[in-house]
């Protein structure tokens, strides 16, 4: 999970407060002294209570996966072993997170894998999600003035409204009449699906 650090226009410090909240990773800030649960970016206890950060999209992969589309990317890293290795223990209790506003819904990677690209609509917003082997990512389905459905054609990913061909990794049409247009990335959450339960109990998850 990847958020926004600032708070009122001030970017802000954040450190790791060393201590567990729901099994979860907490920060503190160093302004206020707040502390940060990590997974939802919100304030538990301090000045800065009830406060949440922007969640950003970010993405799963593997280091060989993102320099291929990104060569010039600098790296800090604490395990240079372990960088081309996808995460053990996906399957079958791995899932990726929405969540859209008061909408929330876990999918999980073996479902999506299984199916490629699934089409599904959370509260408002019509989203794709996409997995195969290790890279995963969602985005919305709103595209200018219409909506978009798409699907696994002979190993491609093809839009049924204008048959355009999309690298879904990147969310980018790379073929047919939407050719270098793009879609938007939503930001997900991975995680075990208990994890996701303690988090957000009420959110469901996805039925294929």
């Amino acid at each position: 999970m990847v958020h926004d650090r600032r708070i009122d226009g001030q970017t802000t410090v954040f450190g790791n407060a060393g201590s567990l909240y729901m099994n979860a990773m907490t920060w503190w800030d160093h302004d206020t002294q707040s502390i940060w649960s990590q997974p939802v970016g919100r304030a538990i206890e301090g000045a800065q209570t009830g406060l949440e950060l922007f969640l950003l999209p970010s993405e799963l992969t593997t280091w060989s996966n993102w320099l291929n589309k990104h060569p010039d990317t600098l790296l800090m890293s604490t395990d240079l072993n372990r960088l081309g290795s996808w995460p053990q223990g996906l399957d079958p209790d791995f899932v990726i997170g929405l969540v859209l506003g008061n909408d929330a819904r876990a999918y999980y990677y073996k479902d999506v894998a299984a199916q490629g690209v699934i089409n599904d609509q959370l509260g408002e917003t019509p989203v794709l999600l996409w997995a195969e082997g290790d890279g995963t990512a969602a985005y919305s389905r709103l595209f200018e003035d219409g909506l978009l459905t798409f699907r696994l054609e002979n190993g491609k990913v093809r839009d049924e409204e204008t048959n355009s061909t999309w690298d879904p990794m990147r969310g980018l049409a790379i073929e047919g009449p939407l050719r270098g247009k793009a879609l938007r990335q939503l930001p997900t959450l991975s995680s075990f699906d208990w994890a996701w339960n303690d988090f957000y109990p009420d959110s469901g998850f996805y039925q294929p």
